[in-house]
């Protein structure tokens, strides 16, 4: 097929066909869902704005081209779409690092401020997993209305209840505002945690998706670490409990704006249009008013428009003859429930490995090994939390670089090591409280490059746009009720079990997830969400 244009190069490398040849690439041609062709004109033509591949037939056996986008854009335009979606990850984060030192202050005599600090261990089993609960009946609610709110709406509402959580019990006169104000913040961890990762994907460039939903995971790092700072600034004031679960206020208040100041999502957008929900016209036009705002291009630009039609395109047909929206267990069939099996089977053994549990027994790991004082054990707590960090940034820079799959296969065969090394530990080896620290700093760097950032990455890019909003809503469920069953299930199972055979038991299920891992997930690396929908789940 002869070209009209004289060819732009680019570097050999930049689009590749099973690692041998580089494409032709154009404008105005649709990929999605060619058949096996063979492959002509093996150079690039110059995009405006974006490149795609584009194949020509000829005669005799082909083979499947790799597709997607190599969008131009601006990190400057794109940070503020991911950092004001992240501040919800940021502040579910600092719940749990707060929590901690609020609940000692919560029982001093000297320290509580109040005359209702002799709490029991029910009531103070429920201040601590009020928001876990809150957070189960958020991503509830969010399955039948989440598509129906959209993804801003949603993150400018969970910001709304992160803000009356957050003051109601700071202020709380008693124990049942104090409770009432944790579940309500809870709500907004749960809607938070589904909007979050949907509202990155589908406005994101495709290319960085991998490190924009990685980061949000360092978001939420950050803010358990940001929880410990200011639990240690005020764990000696007197009423010091109420400023740390105040501090979220102010920042859910900057989530909200930063929120409002945002557009919808311009594939949410689309998604109505195709559910019939208004005109495709004023969907299309609302679309590209979006995505050129998120991209910091003119209003109305044709690089915008031109990927808007083509996203149309894919929609179309993808969901030929079939009602766009679906029914109401659709994420339980076909293609949506292979996305489900991935995304669900990812963010349940991400719990049920041992992730509360290990993290909830870190404290008497430490003091075996020495560190038995309550400041030395507060200071680790803040060095595990910075080496949290610091691994976690090592899964935002490999993500789009290496991908999801060696992430993750990598970090779970770590996570196997380690628990089997624990088990070791108590069994055998309780002389040598190296092994047990070595093990724990090994569970936590290998869970923050692998199951922490990757599930939730893999979550959020592999449901098909139809059910997207529900299948992310069904994996936020699984994810928050596996946890709560495993933190509710530990103490029962290491007094039945014994710790040795407790932590023998998650390295076992550990292993079942890498084998998992290894034949049920696949690699989505610099695919567009489109791409993904139309190349893996059909």
């Amino acid at each position: 097929m002869a070209l009209s244009k004289p060819p732009l190069l680019v570097p050999s490398n930049s689009w590749v066909l099973r690692g041998k040849k580089v494409i032709e690439c154009r404008r105005n041609y649709p990929l999605i869902g060619r058949k096996k062709e063979n492959l002509v004109g093996v150079h690039f033509v110059g995009c405006k704005g974006m490149l795609r591949l584009k194949v020509s037939a000829s005669s005799g056996e082909g083979e499947e081209a790799e597709s997607g986008y190599i969008e131009e854009f601006s990190w400057s335009n794109v940070i503020l779409p991911f950092i004001f979606p992240a501040l919800g990850g940021l502040l579910f984060g600092y719940d749990i690092g707060a929590t901690s030192g609020a609940t000692i202050a919560l029982q001093s005599p000297e320290l509580s401020g109040m005359t209702w600090y002799n709490l029991s261990a029910v009531q103070l089993g429920l201040v601590v997993s009020g928001s876990l609960y809150g957070a189960l009946i958020g991503s509830i609610l969010a399955y039948p209305f989440a598509d129906f709110l959209g993804r801003r709406r949603e993150l400018i509402i969970a910001a709304i209840l992160y803000l009356a959580g957050g003051s109601l019990t700071a202020c709380a006169p008693g124990l049942g505002a104090l409770l009432l104000g944790r579940l309500v913040y809870g709500l907004g961890i749960g809607l938070a945690m589904h909007g979050a990762p949907l509202y990155i994907a589908e406005t994101c460039p495709s290319q960085i998706r991998g490190t924009l939903i990685s980061l949000k995971e360092l978001a939420i790092v950050l803010g358990i670490l940001l929880g410990y700072f200011v639990g240690g600034y005020e764990i000696d004031v007197i009423g010091g409990w109420r400023y740390m679960f105040g501090f979220s206020a102010p920042i859910a208040l900057l989530m909200g704006f930063g929120m409002w100041t945002l557009p919808p999502s311009p594939r949410w957008l689309l998604l109505r249009a195709i559910q019939g929900k208004g005109p495709l016209q004023e969907y299309k036009e609302k679309a590209i008013g979006a995505l050129s705002k998120l991209r910091g291009r003119p209003a109305g630009d044709k690089v915008s428009e031109k990927q808007i039609e083509d996203t149309i395109i894919s929609l179309k047909t993808a969901y030929t003859d079939e009602e766009a929206e679906g029914n109401f267990l659709e994420v339980l069939q076909g293609p949506s429930l292979k996305a489900f099996t991935i995304g669900g089977g990812l963010v349940l053994f991400q719990q049920i490995t041992g992730q509360p549990s290990v993290l909830y027994y870190a404290g008497s790991i430490l003091q075996s090994a020495g560190f038995s004082a309550a400041a030395d054990a507060a200071r680790v707590s803040v060095v595990i939390g910075i080496f949290k960090s610091l691994m976690t940034a090592v899964a935002v820079l490999k993500a789009d670089d290496l991908g999801r799959r060696p992430l993750l296969i990598g970090g779970v065969s770590g996570i196997a090591l380690s628990l089997f090394l624990l088990s070791a530990y108590y069994k055998f080896l309780g002389s040598y409280p190296f092994v047990a620290v070595s093990a724990l700093l090994l569970y936590v760097g290998c869970y923050q490059i692998s199951f922490g950032p990757i599930s939730w990455l893999m979550v959020s890019e592999i449901f098909p746009l139809r059910t997207r909003g529900k299948g992310i809503s069904l994996a936020v469920l699984t994810n928050f009720g596996s946890n709560a069953i495993v933190t509710f299930a530990f103490s029962p199972l290491k007094e039945l079990l014994g710790a040795e055979n407790l932590f023998l038991l998650f390295g076992v299920i550990a292993l079942l997830s890498l084998v998992f891992v290894v034949t049920s997930v696949p690699e989505t690396k610099g695919l567009t969400l489109e791409e993904i929908e139309s190349k893996i789940l059909k």
